[in-house]
């Protein structure tokens, strides 16, 4: 490990130099590319400085050891050792997970989309439920959050809301909200206080930019068509609807939302991209006979990665076995402490590997 953070330091200090060159700076494409690289090894150069200053002290403190005597100078020196001990294997770990190799993705903006499973009315409301606490977490987190596309059922619930949030580490985080989430509670509309299970889904992928996904303009069919559901002026009396069809693959995707056909169109190729390249993720994970299950499923209640539980109060995520009193607070977009849990559980896993 030690080699290898020798030549990540070499490498950094040798970016730094070509960011003062004149020629790489002329080079805009170039000098980004390098001022991209330089930034990603920052912190584990940062790290590594950080564990060769406790070692050096340590080698500093043994050797005053040797030559002190017994009394509270004895004493002090000690104590120095155990803490610089602690702190080198704290740094050690932090190196550890540093090298870890990072998902490409994890920097990208996200497009989330969260549908009704089963469950009926309940599930839809639900997905509701699921729409504002991404959207609250993502205010917490100072991201901005666009709507692509919704199907509301009329009762405040969805059987399906797609949208975009973005900002700076959003896709590391938000990853591991996909799949099958489940809730328990009693229904609006139940007489009898029986508690219900429903589910809803959620897939979280990684936004495309323009220069991953080539889309040949021949490969689309683009119909328009009139609004239909509620609108105000103009919404459902003109063709502003758009309905993108990508014909090698027959991904079909509609927008309506917007009074604008551009900006209809404009939603729609963005959903358009995001779903292609994940396509092209999974070709290269040679997982694309799961497609999209592979992240939510079938929508069934026994799928669930996380229950939501109202009349206990209780959330309970199943793949790391933490359960948290405190609904309320999960439900206004406090999700970070099963978010912080799961990226420990993650990369302790790929340590172990």
């Amino acid at each position: 490990m030690l080699d290898k953070l020798e030549g990540l330091k070499e490498k950094y200090d040798l970016l730094t130099e070509q960011i003062s060159d004149p020629d790489v700076m002329g080079d805009q494409k170039e000098y980004t590319k390098i001022l991209k690289e330089r930034a990603n090894l920052e912190p584990i150069v940062l790290k590594f400085e950080e564990y060769r200053s406790y070692k050096e002290q340590l080698i500093e403190n043994k050797e005053m050891l040797n030559d002190a005597d017994d009394g509270d100078f004895k004493d002090m020196i000690l104590e120095e050792i155990d803490t610089l001990t602690e702190n080198i294997e704290k740094a050690e770990t932090e190196l550890k997970i540093l090298l870890l190799p990072k998902d490409p993705n994890d920097d990208k903006n996200v497009i989330v989309e969260v549908r009704a499973g089963v469950g009926g009315d309940e599930a839809a409301l639900f997905a509701g439920d699921l729409l504002r606490m991404y959207i609250r977490y993502a205010e917490r987190n100072r991201w901005k959050v666009e709507m692509l596309s919704v199907n509301e059922i009329g009762i405040g619930g969805y059987k399906e809301a797609i949208f975009l949030i973005t900002g700076h580490g959003a896709y590391s985080k938000l990853k591991y909200e996909s799949g099958t989430h489940r809730v328990q509670r009693v229904p609006e509309t139940e007489s009898g206080g029986r508690i219900h299970t429903s589910a809803a889904t959620v897939a979280v992928l990684p936004e495309a930019e323009d220069v991953e996904i080539e889309i040949n303009q021949n490969d689309l069919r683009v119909d328009v068509y009139r609004s239909s559901g509620n609108g105000g002026q103009s919404v459902n009396t003109t063709d502003s609807a758009v309905r993108i069809t990508h014909l090698p693959t027959g991904l079909v995707v509609a927008c309506q939302d917007e009074k604008s056909q551009l900006k209809n169109k404009e939603k729609a190729m963005k959903i358009l991209k995001a779903r292609l390249y994940e396509i092209e993720q999974q070709k290269q994970a040679d997982a694309i006979a799961e497609d999209r299950r592979s992240q939510v499923g079938t929508g069934d209640r026994s799928e669930r990665i996380r229950t939501y539980n109202f009349p206990q109060g209780r959330v309970s995520d199943h793949r790391i076995n933490l359960t948290l009193y405190k609904l309320d607070d999960v439900m206004d977009g406090g999700i970070d402490e099963f978010i912080d849990a799961l990226i420990t559980a993650d990369q302790a896993e790929k340590m172990k590997a």
